[in-house]
């Protein structure tokens, strides 16, 4: 099993059956993805260094336009894009096997978490994840402690106000509250 078989599954939406060959694949990338950000999160790192590593993390070019201030941290790294001047607050988390897409000009504020992925709701399959991904459209600022969940995609131009908790779609120009979060403006 190989990371484009791996990828290929995540990105189907199949379900990664705990103990399956799958299972363990995702659990082999999960460790050099610890080794990266362990790297990345071990003191101060120049800007440069800050995005080699990103890109070592993720297997793609990150724009020098990036900006990400550790610590950061991923539990895999290789089903994340990350657009032109995007920023990224220190103590984010994301959890991208289900897959990442940030687009261009996004804010992503202190203590974000992006999951993508579901354990099954079956106490006897709990160790089975289900994948789903997370879509940041252009121009999008996510506040502090704010929690994206599998499935979701955030229309341009969006607000997620901080601590909000988005459990579906938002749609462009709006502002999401609350948890779970709910439109409460139109921009």
């Amino acid at each position: 099993m190989d990371l484009e078989d791996l990828l290929a599954a995540l990105n189907d939406g199949r379900t990664i059956t705990g103990g399956s060959p799958l299972h363990a694949a995702m659990h082999q990338v999960s460790q050099e993805a610890l080794r990266i950000t362990g790297e990345l999160n071990s003191g101060y790192q120049e800007p440069a260094r800050v995005r080699e590593l990103l890109a070592q993390l993720t297997g793609r070019d990150i724009d020098e336009t990036v900006t990400v201030f550790p610590p950061f941290s991923s539990d895999f790294g290789k089903n994340t894009t990350i657009g032109k001047r995007v920023f990224i607050n220190a103590g984010c988390k994301f959890q991208d096997q289900g897959g990442v897409v940030i687009g261009d000009d996004c804010l992503i504020g202190h203590n974000t978490v992006l999951a993508t992925l579901n354990h099954d709701l079956d106490p006897a399959r709990r160790t089975d994840m289900h994948p789903a991904p997370i879509v940041i459209g252009r121009n999008v600022w996510i506040g502090s402690n704010a929690t994206v969940l599998p499935g979701v995609s955030i229309g341009e131009n969006a607000v997620i106000a901080a601590a909000s908790v988005v459990t579906r779609d938002v749609p462009a120009n709006s502002v999401v509250v609350g948890s779970p979060a709910r439109v409460v403006r139109t921009l």
